[in-house]
């Protein structure tokens, strides 16, 4: 086992009660609690049945941590869910974004990535599984709105973790769509004011 999920799981079980922390849009369907980790045949079967192999730190959060729940935007999603997709080809204008489209059966001539993480609209969160940014979080638009954007994050665990580091020190994160205590008042700041 990764020797950060121990700390994963405590900087998640803290999160909640620090008064200071930022807010992350979604948060309300996930309230940071996990879903139950996934079993090691059940991961394996995925893994069959798409012909991928899952990047190892993502793997290791499913199984060790949670199957989904708690994470940027409306959450992990379950793996069932989970959809493989290709990016878009670059258009005529090189500078304009790529988008991203399911994954036909046997693409895999081209680079693919896994949806794990629920946006809203057409916006994905992706983890790629092949090509050379495998491991590495993408944000981007389906469509080619804007983006995507590549983590500097070296794989899904360091991602979380800053994610759990963003949350905790009331940071403001676009990216990550995290909105600073400055910008929006905890619901219950009026009960934690100190009494004078």
């Amino acid at each position: 086992m990764d020797p950060r999920i121990p700390r994963l799981r405590r900087k998640l079980a803290a999160i909640p009660f620090q008064p200071l922390r930022s807010h992350s849009f979604g948060e309300e369907q996930h309230e940071f609690c996990l879903g139950p980790k996934l079993a090691e045949t059940h991961v394996t079967a995925f893994e069959a049945e798409h012909d991928i192999a899952l990047p190892d730190a993502y793997r290791q959060f499913l199984t060790h941590i949670g199957g989904s729940g708690a994470a940027p935007f409306y959450g992990l999603m379950p793996l069932e869910r989970c959809s493989l997709l290709v990016m878009n080809p670059r258009g005529e204008s090189s500078g304009s974004p790529r988008g991203f489209d399911g994954a036909e059966p046997g693409a895999h001539e081209r680079d693919l990535f896994l949806h794990i993480i629920e946006m809203g609209c057409t916006d994905v969160c992706v983890i790629a599984v092949t090509g050379p940014l495998t491991g590495r979080v993408l944000i981007g638009n389906s469509d080619g709105f804007w983006g995507p954007n590549v983590s500097s994050a070296t794989d899904f665990l360091d991602w979380y973790e800053r994610w759990l580091n963003h949350m905790s020190a009331g940071r403001d994160n676009r990216a990550l769509e995290l909105t600073s205590p400055r910008l929006r008042a905890h619901p219950d700041r009026h009960r934690m004011a100190p009494k004078i």
